[in-house]
């Protein structure tokens, strides 16, 4: 029996996501055959291909003898009229010229061109252009480029609006994919299983397309459903049976023994699941949710498998792949955080040994140097020990990956080393320059140990980017003035940041006791699946205030922040191409930036 794993759009298609080969490398040597699909970045190749943006020029000839006709019976309305001039754009000729520009675009990407920023910023303009013109093909669906902003204008935290999504011809782009992409492989394979990874909210539509299709036209594919997000939402998808009709079973919390053993009960025509860890599944009887769990042993767990993903379509130059050495947070305590949802057991790790020699194995075998260390937060201990044995054994990689501020990081020593060993770029979570919210926070982060970690790892050659947020339950609008002085003072070690606002997550410790931190959660019962609320709070900013207080910010920030490529394996790779962390190539000129914030005013 073959096994098919599917990654659901959207997602940036710079590096594979580790779901799928985590998966992989369990089923295989346990004798499964397994076919991985990151439908994603397939999805983008064939967006970007000659013979599907032909078949949107179809889509929008159809629309405009529509409007066409219409308009000789009556006189349209505004958004008609408008709809009407935008398709008229796309003459045949214009058509050729995307797709001249986008064939060079791609090419741009994945060559040593892509290092020229002009060339990469011609490139991904013509991306966007492109996305622009897919889109009109689908109205009034948005369809972006990079994605996660792409909108369907169903609400993916509505199962309401997700059902009425999955039968929509018109708006609903993820059927096209299923009909392109899926249906081919699922006819040619036949799997007995097929498994659908979700790490992220606005993959549920094309998930639950891909699942009401497969059952259409396999209806004895058996269908289940995993990842972080089915995870948040297991006690909704306890309940929900009119999704559960689209899918057979959802594995929550980890998934490589849970699934494995889900397949050995298939495969053998087994129907009893009651036995099976960290499951929940259907039965003449309804939806059953089992007791038994189990958590990963992250020393017998094996290096990723990323054979038959086509590493060649993403669209970079070098091939990063990413590995986690770790599961859960050592911290742990962030009182914003819901990440430690995704495990039934606290943090664990691989040591120092076992991620260096894997490390290795997966740089020989692919035949690269770079890595992303995907883990939540990088442990000190770990990283101390990793960057000095990547060092001793003379590891040749680059690496990024995730950090918190930590007062045991002010020597040097510790940063020169991780520099030597290849560390490039560094995601650290700031989230504010104001120690009384700090402390609210749970973050245990002194604003000393702060400004040292930055400026230590600057001076050895690393790259910092820096995420914050303003609106934190109580914050007051002097308390975010702190936050943003603390940025301009440190602007010289702080090369790139994201700033939000606050999001209450759902299984966050606020939402868990919201009297302690004065807020008031609102829970639409219609909003199902939704992974935060929304609130009001008894003092400090609103949500309002807060948003207004980041679009100030987002207009008036130094301009040495505002970058012609914000995406982050992007920026990894230049750093490590130029041998430097400065990259003022990278920063917009003053008409860059007049014309970025006169398109804001225009948004808004």
């Amino acid at each position: 029996m073959k096994t098919l794993l599917l990654f659901p759009p959207d997602w940036l298609p710079s590096e594979p996501y580790l779901s799928l080969p985590s998966l992989t490398a369990v089923l295989r040597p346990a004798g499964h055959e397994v076919i991985q699909m990151d439908v994603n970045v397939e999805m983008y190749e064939m967006f970007f291909s000659r013979p599907f943006l032909e078949y949107v020029v179809e889509r929008i000839d159809f629309e405009l003898q529509h409007l066409n006709r219409e308009a000789k019976k009556r006189s349209l309305d505004e958004e008609e009229s408008a709809l009407k001039s935008h398709l008229e754009l796309w003459t045949r000729d214009k058509v050729e010229g995307i797709i001249r520009d986008v064939e060079s675009a791609l090419k741009i990407l994945r060559s040593e061109s892509f290092y020229d920023i002009d060339k990469l910023e011609w490139a991904t303009e013509r991306l966007h252009e492109t996305m622009s013109y897919i889109s009109l093909g689908y109205y009034p669906a948005q369809i972006c480029f990079p994605p996660i902003e792409t909108e369907l204008v169903y609400k993916p935290f509505m199962s309401t609006e997700v059902e009425e999504a999955l039968d929509d011809e018109q708006i609903n782009i993820y059927r096209d994919v299923y009909t392109r992409l899926i249906r081919p492989v699922m006819q040619k394979e036949k799997p007995g299983v097929v498994g659908i990874s979700l790490v992220q909210q606005k993959q549920v539509i094309a998930a639950f397309t891909f699942c009401k299709m497969i059952k259409e036209d396999f209806p004895d594919t058996h269908i289940t459903l995993g990842g972080n997000i089915v995870t948040r939402l297991r006690d909704e998808l306890k309940v929900n049976e009119r999704l559960f009709q689209y899918y057979d079973s959802a594995i929550i919390y980890e998934g490589e023994t849970a699934f494995l053993k889900l397949i050995e009960t298939i495969e053998n025509g087994e129907s009893d699941f009651s036995k099976l860890p960290n499951l929940i599944y259907k039965t003449p009887d309804g939806i059953r949710s089992n007791s038994e769990v189990c958590a990963e042993d992250m020393a017998k767990l094996p290096p990723p498998d990323f054979d038959g993903l086509p590493l060649e379509k993403y669209f970079v130059p070098r091939l990063i792949l990413p590995y986690l050495a770790t599961r859960g947070c050592y911290w742990g305590r962030c009182t914003f955080c819901d990440h430690f949802q995704g495990y039934v057991e606290g943090f664990r790790t691989k040591q120092v040994p076992q991620i260096v020699e894997e490390i290795k194995f997966l740089k020989n075998k692919y035949n690269t140097r770079y890595m992303h260390f995907t883990d939540e937060s990088y442990p000190p201990a770990h990283f101390r020990k990793l960057s000095r044995e990547l060092i001793a054994q003379n590891v040749d990689i680059a690496w990024t990956t995730h950090m918190r501020f930590e007062e045991s990081l002010l020597d040097q020593e510790v940063w020169d080393d991780a520099a030597k060993s290849g560390c490039r770029y560094l995601h650290f979570g700031y989230e504010s320059g104001n120690q009384r919210i700090l402390r609210l926070m749970d973050k245990a982060t002194n604003l000393d140990a702060i400004r040292t970690n930055l400026r230590l790892s600057s001076e050895a050659g690393i790259w910092n980017h820096i995420m914050g947020f303003f609106g934190f339950p109580g914050e007051t609008e002097g308390e975010t003035e702190d936050s943003k002085r603390f940025c301009e003072e440190n602007k010289e070690h702080i090369h790139s940041l994201g700033f939000m606002t606050f999001v209450l997550g759902r299984y966050s410790p606020v939402a868990f006791e919201p009297e302690k931190y004065g807020v008031v959660p609102y829970k639409n019962p219609e909003w199902d699946l939704a992974m935060d609320y929304y609130f009001t709070v008894e003092k400090g900013l609103s949500i309002n205030d807060a948003m207004e207080v980041f679009n100030k910010f987002e207009r008036d920030h130094d301009p040495k922040w505002d970058l012609r490529t914000c995406v982050r394996e992007y920026i990894f790779l230049y750093i490590d191409y130029f041998g430097d962390n400065r990259l003022e190539q990278l920063q917009m000129t003053p008409q860059q930036r007049a014309q970025m914030r006169q398109s804001a005013v225009g948004m808004v």
